[in-house]
């Protein structure tokens, strides 16, 4: 495919990256499955060491099925150059260890994911770096956070697991205004919805465990940058500390992405029709959603993004203990941490993956104890409304007690 053509998002998911074995003509990129490269000689050797040889040395350093899969979601993005990490969290970790430090302030969505908002609260906090969690839908909110030492801003939209929307356009001029980069997560959307390089973020990532992978097979993320200084000051730091991928999850990552259009508009679809009817349940007591015109961001959500996708968050009438029920009942939908797979996964964020931010933390940043987080999948949409609402009838029959508590809301 020629490089310079323009060409839609379903093609470069099944293209972008992939040119054919030169070798032997192989369709599907090469697995090179090997830790070191050989050198025909010692002054070859010392080229690739110092830079004059973009030739490949070590699979920490590079690799050719990881590149494949970097050059693949850096145009999927709209971005220069993309750095593929271990693990979601590896890629998080890899940037605030480039630009955080002794004496930076970072502002960050206060329902962002668990794991992120602690490893800034207990870790870096330790190398002296300062944090401030706000609600990021308000742009006031952010700018009022903003200190002179702020050198990042992080967002993360739809947030995980509130679903909350920021003005990604919006956020980067605060944040260029105060000298700071803005980093966005991409993961809930994926760049088939989304692309927050094109509305001003200077870089995104992602968890391509989730959608980009789709198959639950893999952990795995990727930074995106919007141009090489800040390429260069990343790779250097993944690479000394050795996030790095390996070229197995490249190949499983670059399998997956060929679908991710058609299993992104099939959980889609899926997902406006299920939310339109769990809100009209009598045990239901609100569904958060970008989708429904009830979502405070509904109109950014229609703007920004070029479709609500597929996470639902909602809240029982009964509180946890509902919650609990329904999770417990539940026999098609996968009872799971995780999401943007083919399966149809449900969690209850507060002891589960936001466990670790405290009950506090949960309050402020919205997560109520009864949350319930849904990543729905490409299962027919009979079968995931049939397994939900079933369990759904068994809270009442469980429990006389939910079942006074939902009459006297």
């Amino acid at each position: 495919m020629k490089k310079n053509r323009k060409t839609a998002i379903e093609t470069d998911c099944i293209h972008a990256g992939q040119e054919p074995d030169k070798l032997f003509g192989g369709v599907s990129v090469p697995i090179y499955q090997s830790s070191t490269f050989a050198f025909e000689n010692s002054a070859q050797g010392a080229a690739r060491f110092n830079g004059t040889d973009l030739g490949y040395k070590y699979t920490r350093l590079g690799n050719p099925t990881t590149a494949a899969l970097e050059e693949a979601v850096a145009k999927l993005e709209n971005g220069e150059k993309a750095l593929a990490t271990a693990s979601g969290m590896a890629a998080i970790s890899t940037l605030f260890m480039t630009f955080l430090g002794q004496g930076i302030h970072v502002v960050s969505t206060d329902s962002v994911y668990g794991p992120t908002r602690t490893v800034l609260e207990r870790e870096f906090s330790r190398f002296g770096t300062e944090s401030t969690f706000v609600d990021t839908s308000d742009l006031n909110a952010i700018k009022k956070a903003i200190k002179p030492n702020t050198k990042m801003v992080y967002i993360e939209t739809p947030g995980n697991p509130t679903l909350s929307i920021c003005d990604i356009a919006g956020a980067a001029k605060i944040a260029h205004a105060a000298g700071a980069i803005l980093v966005v997560d991409n993961t809930f959307c994926s760049p088939v919805l989304q692309k927050p390089l094109d509305l001003g973020a200077d870089i995104v990532l992602h968890s391509m465990t989730k959608f980009l992978n789709g198959h639950g097979d893999v952990v795995a993320g990727i930074i995106v940058m919007r141009d090489h200084a800040l390429y260069t000051q990343t790779k250097n730091v993944l690479v000394q500390m050795g996030g790095t991928m390996d070229p197995h999850q490249a190949w499983l990552v670059l399998r997956g992405l060929k679908t991710l259009p058609m299993r992104m508009k099939t959980a889609q679809d899926n997902s406006i029709r299920l939310a339109a009817e769990l809100i009209k349940h009598p045990e239901v007591a609100w569904v958060k959603y970008p989708g429904l015109p009830s979502h405070p961001q509904y109109d950014l959500a229609r703007k920004q993004m070029k479709g609500p996708g597929a996470m639902i968050s909602f809240e029982l009438k009964g509180g946890i203990d509902a919650g609990r029920i329904l999770m417990d009942s539940v026999s098609l939908c996968t009872l799971a941490v995780s999401l943007g797979g083919v399966e149809t996964l449900i969690q209850h964020p507060a002891s589960m993956t936001h466990a670790s931010m405290g009950a506090a933390s949960r309050k402020l940043a919205g997560i109520s104890d009864g949350l319930v987080r849904l990543s729905v999948g490409c299962e027919d949409f009979e079968d995931i409304k049939t397994d939900i609402f079933e369990a759904l009838e068994k809270i009442t029959s469980q429990s006389p007690a939910l079942k006074q508590a939902v009459q006297a809301v």
